[in-house]
């Protein structure tokens, strides 16, 4: 006698095999990034002097090396992510949620790759330490420091991140002292645990197995993010911990925690101030229900907010006051950048947010799990409204959107993501300055072409799809067969 066994049809072979290719291929893309950081100093990582982790070898490889593996690996991590965004159901979740945290965490052990920021966090913390106020003080004023005067671009600028994001670089200084490579270490350590803690909120807040591994695709094991707020070791990472922490609190009622909620955005925003754009979630969800709430939201992030801008002194807010009007090169504001000027952008911009996060209010999917006015979903459509119109956006930016998307049900919003994310990346190979990294002639076009005219194209083809996907959709539209795959 012989047991028969199981049968499977043709649409469950299709999807374990396109799982099987999306993870082969993440997992490639994830391990081109690591060679280029293992490789040493290059077009995409700047040098640390002295020794101790972050370790890497000195191999100098070539920009045209470094340019292709990176391309390699973002191609291929799309890709992966992609396929096994189809096939989500085929992959367990544990494997995947726990190989993502090894990624990050061996990547907190290598030097980090694809723009020179972090020597800019160093040096700002180094400066609170030693007594100046990196509001007013740039890396020209103290060049002889070997740690605040290591910057390689933005000499001349001071620190425009928040209080928190201040307090943070300044503890990675404490205990890096005088050693720049010991500080970036430092750092490198504190994105990944706040990495680690966004991945376990939101594998926390899902509700079923399905939505979980969702989460885990979308940030945990997301070759793209990985690459942009591990690799790149940016702190846009410690504005999404409490942004997704919030969002937690808030799921559960109570005035205690309503207040906890206000104060979590406000921490959120003491790094970068677009984190702030998520408390419009809870907001709206108590304007539309519980009215009396509002005072307990707003009063949390108001004195959280009001106390900690305070302790970083008067200068705070003046570098935020002089980039408000930056424009980006790979967006689409650039095009028309001299046409209109950078003023009338900068409230086009706004207007064009609002009205795309209004469409997005009315587009994005829901299910029995993600009602209409979820704040989660409100908050999405804010977060993903900026990062499609604003005038300045850099690749590692939508790190905010990858984390409130893995709380939505599944759709076609997370392609459009997928492309801006990666059309960005490319843009920026690397961030840095060419005459600070001698790139060959070669090589120039990817900031003469690439970077300002192609680009910007994409990444208003993308802008305008998603419009198009809100205005295809009814109001109230469920995500057809996924509800359960929403937190």
């Amino acid at each position: 006698m012989t047991l028969a066994r199981p049968r499977t049809d043709g649409a469950t072979t299709t999807r374990r095999r396109a799982a099987t290719g999306g993870l082969v291929l993440g997992g490639t893309g994830l391990a081109c990034v690591v060679v280029v950081a293992f490789l040493g100093p290059s077009a995409f990582e700047p040098a640390l002097p002295g020794g101790g982790p972050p370790f890497a070898l000195a191999a100098h490889p070539s920009p045209y090396l470094v340019v292709a593996l990176v391309v390699a690996g973002l191609t291929a991590g799309a890709a992966g992510l992609a396929l096994c965004l189809r096939a989500a159901g085929e992959i367990p979740v544990r494997p995947l949620l726990v190989a993502g945290l090894l990624t990050a965490a061996v990547l907190a052990f290598l030097p980090p790759v694809g723009s020179s920021d972090h020597l800019n966090y160093a040096g700002y913390g180094r400066m609170a330490v030693t007594g100046h106020d990196p509001y007013a003080t740039t890396a020209d004023d103290v060049p002889g420091d070997p740690v605040a005067g290591a910057a390689e671009e933005w000499r001349r600028t001071p620190s425009v991140y928040g209080p928190v994001a201040t307090a943070g670089q300044a503890f990675a200084s404490w205990i890096g002292g005088d050693s720049l490579r010991r500080t970036v270490f430092v750092l490198s350590a504190m994105n990944v645990l706040a990495f680690a803690l966004t991945a376990l909120l939101l594998h926390r807040m899902a509700r079923d197995d399905k939505a979980r591994t969702r989460a885990a695709l979308l940030w945990t094991a997301n070759p793209l993010v990985l690459y942009q707020l591990v690799a790149g070791a940016h702190n846009d990472v410690w504005a999404i911990a409490p942004m997704v922490a919030a969002l937690a609190v808030f799921a559960r009622p109570g005035r205690a925690r309503t207040v906890l909620t206000g104060v979590l955005v406000a921490v959120g925003a003491a790094v970068k101030l677009p984190a702030a754009l998520v408390g419009g979630g809870p907001a709206w969800l108590l304007l539309r229900h519980r009215r009396a709430g509002l005072v307990a939201l707003f009063g949390g992030a108001g004195v959280t907010a009001a106390v900690l801008f305070a302790l970083a002194g008067p200068h705070v807010f003046d570098q935020t006051g002089r980039a408000g009007g930056m424009i980006s090169l790979a967006t689409p504001w650039h095009l028309v950048r001299p046409l209109l000027g950078r003023d009338v952008i900068k409230y086009l911009a706004a207007a064009t947010g609002i009205a795309l996060a209004l469409l997005l209010y009315r587009g994005l999917p829901t299910s029995k799990d993600v009602p209409r006015d979820d704040p989660r979903r409100v908050a999405a459509a804010l977060l993903l409204g900026w990062l499609f119109t604003a005038p300045y956006v850099l690749p590692w930016y939508d790190g905010y959107g990858w984390a409130l998307l893995a709380l939505l049900p599944l759709s076609r919003f997370d392609a459009a993501l997928l492309v801006h994310t990666l059309a960005l990346s490319v843009a920026y190979l690397p961030a840095r300055k060419p005459e600070l990294i001698g790139l060959p002639d070669g090589l120039t076009w990817l900031f003469t072409t690439l970077r300002p005219d192609v680009i910007p194209c994409v990444l208003t083809i993308a802008a305008l799809t998603v419009a198009a996907l809100c205005a295809r959709r009814s109001p109230g539209t469920e995500s057809p067969q996924r509800s359960s795959a929403a937190p």
